[in-house]
């Protein structure tokens, strides 16, 4: 190797694409480009019984109107499909399927694969050849890679399927070349050229070439012959070296399959005959809450091990607690198991009469986070449960630090979904607080850890200019992103359901990140458009003390919000004691009750305290009195009745002395159109509503001003219709300086 390297180095023009050189990868290409397929690379449909069988090859017949039909059977291996194309004989390209229509560029890893020939053997190959097929990894190839991993303490894979797909998608092909993938060819797409007209003699003839193709294939006629080779497929599956799912039937006539051609995005001369999910029983040793990088709570069964469609089973999703509290799963039990789509483990039922004696108690959802011990929240109006400790859950960190850097976040370009995983595995940052303490020399050491891990030799490492060059430019980002505006921050800090939109209103509202982050839950909803659920998640977020301890070392490490301001002074039309109580959502308490009542009862303290008979006597009807009592009961509802209105009079202050000239542009709507050169068009809106201005994205007689820019359009002209005045760019910087023109 190191002979023909020295060779290459002398000779620059010997070194082919096909060179041993090249075969083990190149330098991380960044990203993969896009490929469109010439011919699609569509899915097949699914039979699931043989009455789907029978009814695929009766279309075939009627269609073609024949009555011995013969198809090219073989197995459907549990793998990523693959394109490779040829040109002369030489492989050029190699792509993934994507969503049919255009797939990943993926050449440099598969010229790593020594099952996928780099020249074709043999003579007289089609000008340009398509040839598609299946990667995977070999049960026992994936076994031995998962032991030596464990062995030296690195990644182990999850399953042979996830294990090929997410190998053949590395950024550096060296990493591929790893990891133990084969290839089996079962097609084609575009051809240059004449081939046999049966699939089995073209599959033979691409053997002939050097293409592995599957030993089991078979010709057989008609249904029953289909039938007969899935059963006997079937029962060799636990013995195959590689993981099935099914078995493939193609019509074996090139000529009948182009007559039948296609439905939707399926062919329909070919289809996919799935086996059943495989099922056993074993017991339940434990039930445990997963937390998913998302934040998602999933209860996961702890499973005496047993074998399942050959795979051993130690754990089971239980999906969520509605569907605990359906199968009446608990602690002890004796339950089915199988592999949902031959992948996911999953409880399908209870066997009752196996019970343990005496019953073990029904299973409940924790309080709180496994990870962190943040509170679990329920989705509203869902099944779903998920952590509130974003911020501060290690379950969670890949997943925030991935938002918190995204462009229309605090954009810190550079820190890609590979980088952010180095630095969380390798122990570099534990929240995203810690991306403000990077230095050059972290990175650098960071980058020469994760090479080691994966077995890159120390000449790749070595920290000259261009392997500094994409540190520096990340500190440099990371740095860029200290200052910021509030609502890109309130967005970065990936706050369930608060979007661009939601972070943006709560920024123009309140104005200031140190005031929201004490906002009662209540509050919330005196912004426009912001419903009990959103307040309830802001006021669950703002309540986990890790989220807060974040937020605070964000601020001890330089982060700094450019743009605080005072609350709106619009926020006095909602502060009043009857809106604040309509917005706790208490039981039976109507907005015509609220006001009633604190017409009566008109302090927070006095309702805090009230029976049910100063309730009735205040007005309530009794059954509302009742509810309002039993809600009050629970101190943590009688102290957010009473921090809400606290918070309520504070806020009140501070927008009542707002009401003159704290937002010059209050009430003017205004409408940007055509290039803008001094500021862009999202800084201006972003400036512009901070002062108080609508930004509309139409010209009405509503309108107070058009700013045009070069090239403005159809817009401008409306304006002159209608004698709306039009600003140009030093116009707007008299806006944007809070001066009407």
């Amino acid at each position: 190797m190191r002979e023909l390297q020295a060779l290459e180095a002398a000779h620059p023009a010997l070194a082919t694409p096909d060179s041993p050189t090249r075969r083990v990868g190149a330098a991380p290409s960044g990203k993969f480009a896009e490929v469109r397929h010439v011919v699609p690379m569509l899915s097949l449909s699914n039979a699931f019984g043989e009455e789907e069988v029978r009814d695929f090859v009766r279309r075939i017949e009627e269609k073609l109107d024949r009555r011995v039909l013969s198809f090219s059977a073989e197995p459907k291996l549990d793998g990523l499909a693959i394109s490779l194309r040829y040109v002369q004989g030489m492989f050029g390209q190699g792509a993934t399927r994507g969503d049919g229509a255009s797939g990943e560029d993926v050449t440099a890893n598969l010229r790593t694969l020594k099952d996928v020939p780099s020249q074709l053997r043999g003579s007289d190959w089609p000008a340009v050849l398509e040839v598609r097929g299946e990667v995977y990894m070999p049960r026992a190839d994936f076994e031995r890679y998962n032991e030596q991993a464990r062995a030296n303490g690195g990644k182990v894979l999850a399953n042979p399927r996830n294990g090929a797909a997410g190998s053949l998608r590395q950024l550096d092909p060296r990493i591929t070349a790893q990891r133990p993938l084969a290839f089996f060819a079962y097609g084609l797409g575009e051809v240059q050229g004449k081939l046999p007209d049966t699939h089995s003699a073209q599959l033979a003839l691409l053997a002939s070439w050097g293409f592995p193709v599957s030993p089991l294939g078979e010709v057989v006629n008609g249904a029953d012959g289909l039938l007969d080779y899935y059963r006997r497929i079937g029962e060799r599956r636990d013995g195959l070296p590689f993981d099935i799912d099914g078995v493939v039937y193609k019509l074996d006539d090139i000529a009948g399959q182009r007559e039948m051609g296609f439905v939707s995005r399926a062919p329909r001369w070919a289809i996919a005959h799935k086996f059943p999910a495989q099922e056993q029983s074993t017991r339940v040793e434990a039930i445990e809450i997963q937390i998913g990088r998302t934040g998602a709570a999933t209860p996961v069964a702890r499973l005496a091990p047993v074998q399942v469609a050959g795979v051993t089973v130690t754990n089971a999703t239980l999906h969520n607690a509605d569907q605990i509290a359906r199968l009446d799963v608990r602690v002890g039990d004796t339950v089915i198991v199988r592999r949902a789509g031959d992948v996911i483990p999953e409880v399908v039922s209870v066997i009752a009469e196996r019970r343990p004696h005496p019953e073990p108690p029904q299973w409940k959802m924790p309080a709180h986070c496994p990870v962190c011990d943040s509170e679990l929240v329920r989705e509203e109006g869902a099944a779903a449960w998920r952590c509130s400790g974003e911020l501060s859950c290690p379950a969670q960190r890949k997943e925030t630090i991935r938002h918190f850097a995204s462009r229309r976040a605090m954009d810190i370009e550079g820190l890609g979904d590979r980088f952010i995983e180095e630095l969380s595995d390798l122990g570099y940052v534990e929240s995203v607080a810690d991306l403000y303490k990077l230095q050059l020399a972290d990175l650098l050491e960071m980058k020469r850890r994760a090479d080691e891990r994966d077995g890159t030799t120390p000449e790749t490492v070595k920290a000259g200019k261009v392997a500094t060059k994409w540190a520096e430019n990340l500190v440099a980002a990371i740095e860029r992103s200290r200052e910021t505006t509030l609502e890109r921050l309130l967005y970065a800090l990936g706050i369930e359901h608060v979007g661009e939109s939601t972070a943006k209103a709560i920024a123009q509202w309140f104005g200031d990140l140190e005031l929201i982050r004490r906002l009662p839950w209540p509050l919330f909803q005196r912004v426009p458009d912001i419903g009990g659920e959103v307040a309830r998640s802001l006021g669950h977020f703002f309540d986990q003390r890790g989220n807060q301890k974040v937020i605070d070392a964000l601020a001890k490490r330089g982060v700094r919000v450019t743009d605080t301001h005072a609350p709106s002074a619009k926020l006095r039309e909602g502060l009043d004691l009857a809106t604040l109580l309509v917005d706790l959502e208490i039981p039976k308490l109507t907005e015509l009750r609220a006001r009633q009542l604190v017409i009566a009862i008109p302090e927070a303290e006095r309702i805090a305290s009230a029976t049910v008979q100063g309730l009735v006597a205040a007005g309530l009807p009794v059954d509302a009195a009742e509810a309002l009592a039993a809600w009050l009961k629970q101190k943590a509802n009688s102290r957010l009745l009473l921090d809400g209105f606290a918070m309520q009079k504070a806020l009140l202050a501070l927008a009542s002395r707002l009401v003159a000239g704290a937002a010059p542009l209050e009430g003017r709507t205004i409408v940007l159109t055509g290039t803008l050169i001094a500021v862009t068009r999202e800084q201006a809106t972003e400036q512009l509503e901070a002062l108080g201005a609508k930004v509309a994205g139409s010209v009405s007689k509503k309108t107070s001003y058009v700013v045009a820019g070069a090239e403005a359009g159809s817009k401008l002209t409306k304006a002159r219709e209608l004698g709306v005045p039009v600003l140009d760019e030093a116009g707007l910087q008299q806006l944007l300086a809070g001066r009407l023109p």
